[in-house]
């Protein structure tokens, strides 16, 4: 018991335990050389990848001749320079060349300490983790100069931990290798200022148009300051932000003594002169489409390159103007231009390419609702129509289809031109199933058209959906009289010394439809601008077009072509939404003419050729003539084999009394002509002559035979030497030199069918 007793008082005495404070001094003397211990080891493993870091690293030679990426300098047809697209570096300058104020200007914004640390500012990173610990995500960098070179030349703006100790590393190996001066002299030469210009040489040059070895101490300012935030600063795409940012810079240096107060209030940034914008953001559409051209027309290259292209910066700001003049608000416009030979001198594919550089003249399929009439009355033309053929604007029903007029009325008899001209809607009805539908969608293909297209009736009023540039080198085709046209935007292309590496030959024409139909359109497409829906697009010279309106106006189209320049335009929503008045002839047609008056204006005035001679084929009297003669063999037929009309007669003409037409003299019960079928194909093709056809119309059960070249020899005005050999002599028919002309035989094949057929047209 005394034992313990003993034992307890000695602890009630407030004694420690022997020893105790000697294990925890251990513990830390420990934990102090462990800490010690990984220190040096770091440190050590630091030298060690610094050092290997450092041995290899390029030679400073390689890293001034290092480039990454191709150069692209897209010139209009003048010469001038439009964009410059990739990596451009611009004249190397040596530190001394270098402005001092650039330099000043740089350090000030960009690294304070630049002379004072070594690869890396522990000061700039403490400031960084204090932000990131404040404010819980990294609001300001701590990377130096030297990091900001290792980043541009060796790494990617990936934002990890060991890309920035590897960026650390670098750095450091970067200041071991180089003098301060060297290192600033690679990074001005080689960091980013956005619109692809890499070096002060090249951004100078991009904003500035001149080299960097003269620039004002407000242009080195503006300079300075892209480096943060090169799309964000850039003084093409907001000179507010450059300016703003610029005068940041400015204060800057004055903070660090490189200018004083007094010079800081006499640099006006607002001053500075940008370098002109030839073709305003608008031309990057045109750019879009044709670069990608350059796979298939140049071999594979990182050296730069120079295209020249066919766009005229006058006519570009002309469009341009003309669209954003005129387009409704909230909609948005689109506007081709084309040469004769199709040389794309305009392209418009939107109000504002920096809100959206969807390409609305070449990627956009829209219905191109009465423009597509085109394609319906070449091919009536083409099977025996002509303008002055009588036809009759009456209320119809196709297929349970009933088409009707803009505005609900209808002219009752009038003639083919008079229909196209004022948009007859019932007429290419009528047309449409004359000719058939599948002949109509054949003649869009043939003049390319290469969307879907349906051949349900509708058709005949746009239902089907094309691009403008497809339907505006279509109408030029009419103006090569039938020749085809296909647009371009790329002469030639050559390497930046000048070397050819590629050149545009003349593109082959292929006769699309003969002369004399091209003529007849034209005088279709004439009289609609002079009288008819078109009149909004008189520009005070010979001028031919086509309005076109779909149903709740939700797209307005005009597409014409005056003086050899055929231009097309498209108004409308991309959401598909209604357009409150929009309409083909009213904002399309304005736009059209304002650009058109611009374009034409320093060219002669050319009237158009309306009349031609049509081939003698198809002036001959004899009805065997038609049909080839004794054979009895029949060559108008359509793409499904049906037979086609080819003298355009006025089978559907309702009697003048005003009674049923089936009540008429001539006519039979059906209202058609007696000797037609009730589609209105002619009775009686097969091997029976039409002048020992009886009263059975000489009807014949087997299938008459598709188009073959002879027929397209005819169709498009073509004649062979051997068609004149049997000519009576003295005639001059032998002796007539005929051009022979290549003809594109339209693809035979199934055309999609739209499921549900959209409401018409209206115009």
């Amino acid at each position: 018991m005394a034992r313990n007793g003993k034992r307890r008082s000695s602890n009630s005495a407030g004694g420690r335990p022997r020893h105790s404070e000697k294990p925890k001094k251990r513990w830390w003397l420990r934990i102090l050389t462990v800490l010690v211990g990984i220190g040096v080891l770091a440190a050590i493993g630091l030298v060690l990848a610094v050092m290997v870091t450092m041995r290899s690293l390029p030679s400073y030679s390689t890293l001034k001749a290092s480039e990454h990426g191709q150069m692209i300098v897209v010139r209009a047809r003048d010469g001038r320079e439009l964009v410059s697209i990739g990596p451009s570096y611009g004249e190397w300058l040596d530190s001394g060349e270098i402005p001092q104020v650039m330099k000043d200007a740089m350090v000030a914004v960009e690294d304070r300490r630049f002379y004072s640390h070594y690869g890396v500012d522990p000061i700039g990173v403490a400031r960084s983790l204090m932000v990131r610990v404040e404010k819980g995500v990294w609001r300001q960098g701590g990377s130096t100069i030297t990091q900001q070179l290792a980043r541009n030349i060796f790494l990617n703006n990936n934002k990890t931990f060991d890309r920035k100790a590897r960026e650390a590393i670098l750095a450091l190996a970067l200041e071991q290798k180089f003098s301060k001066d060297q290192i600033l002299e690679l990074y001005l030469n080689k960091v980013y200022f956005g619109g692809g210009a890499y070096g002060i040489d090249s951004a100078s040059r991009l904003f500035f148009s001149h080299p960097a070895t003269q620039l004002e101490p407000a242009e080195a300012a503006i300079i300075a300051g892209l480096v943060k935030a090169p799309s964000r600063y850039s003084p093409t795409a907001d000179a507010d932000a450059a300016v703003a940012r610029a005068a940041i810079v400015l204060r800057l240096m004055q903070q660090e003594g490189y200018i004083s107060g007094a010079e800081a209030d006499r640099i006006d940034v607002s001053t500075v002169k940008l370098k002109e914008d030839h073709g305003q953001n608008s031309v990057r559409y045109f750019t879009d489409w044709v670069l990608p051209q350059l796979d298939f027309l140049v071999p594979d290259s990182f050296e730069p390159i120079e295209v020249w292209t066919t766009l005229d910066v006058g006519m570009q700001r002309a469009a341009t103007t003309a669209v954003k003049s005129n387009v409704p608000g909230g909609a948005q416009g689109a506007l081709v231009s084309l040469d004769r030979d199709g040389a794309v001198l305009a392209l418009v594919g939107g109000t504002d390419y920096v809100e959206s550089n969807y390409n609305r003249a070449t990627q956009a399929q829209r219905q191109p609702g009465s423009a597509w009439k085109l394609f319906v009355y070449l091919a009536a033309l083409e099977a025996g129509y002509t303008p002055d053929t009588p036809v009759y604007d009456r209320q119809i029903t196709i297929d349970g289809w009933t088409p009707r007029n803009s505005g609900g009325t209808y002219a009752g008899k009038i003639d083919v031109r008079a229909a196209f001209a004022y948009s007859k809607n019932t007429v290419a009805a009528q047309l449409g199933q004359s000719v058939s539908f599948g002949t109509v969608a054949s003649m869009a293909r043939r003049f390319g058209i290469t969307s879907p297209i349906s051949t349900y009736p509708s058709m005949v009023l746009g239902a089907s959906e094309v691009r403008l540039i497809e339907l505006t080198g279509a109408f030029a085709a009419v103006q090569a009289e039938g020749r085809s046209v296909e647009p371009y935007g790329i002469t030639r292309v050559t390497t930046a010394d000048g070397d050819l590496l590629y050149e545009r030959k003349r593109g082959r024409q292929d006769q699309l439809v003969a002369p004399y139909v091209a003529a007849q359109m034209t005088d279709l497409l004439q009289t609609a601008v002079n009288t008819g829906t078109g009149r909004a697009a008189q520009i005070g010279r010979p001028a031919a077009g086509k309005t076109g309106t779909t149903s709740s106006n939700k797209d307005g189209w005009f597409m014409g072509f005056s003086s050899g320049i055929t231009t097309g335009v498209w108004m409308g929503k991309d959401d598909n939404s209604r357009v409150a008045g929009l309409q083909g002839g009213t904002a399309p047609a304005r736009a059209w003419a304002a650009y058109m008056r611009v374009a034409t204006a320093k060219r002669p005035v050319e009237e158009f050729t309306t009349e031609l001679t049509m081939p003698e084929w198809q002036l001959e009297p004899d009805d065997e003539a038609w049909f080839g003669g004794e054979g009895g063999d029949y060559y108008f037929f359509d793409e499904e084999g049906n037979p086609i009309d080819p003298y355009g007669r006025d089978y559907r003409a309702p009697p003048d009394d005003g009674s049923r037409p089936g009540d008429a003299a001539g006519y039979g019960p059906d209202g058609y002509r007696d000797g037609y079928y009730d589609n209105g194909y002619p009775e009686g093709y097969g091997n029976t002559p039409p002048s020992e056809r009886g009263q059975d119309n000489g009807r014949q059960p087997e299938q008459p035979r598709g188009i073959d070249q002879d027929f397209l020899d005819r169709a498009t005005g073509r004649q062979e030497q051997n068609l004149r050999r049997d000519a009576p002599p003295g005639s001059g028919s032998g002796q007539q030199q005929v051009q022979q002309q290549q003809v594109i035989t339209p693809t035979r094949q199934a055309q999609p069918k739209v499921v549900e057929i959209r409401p018409a047209p209206t115009n």
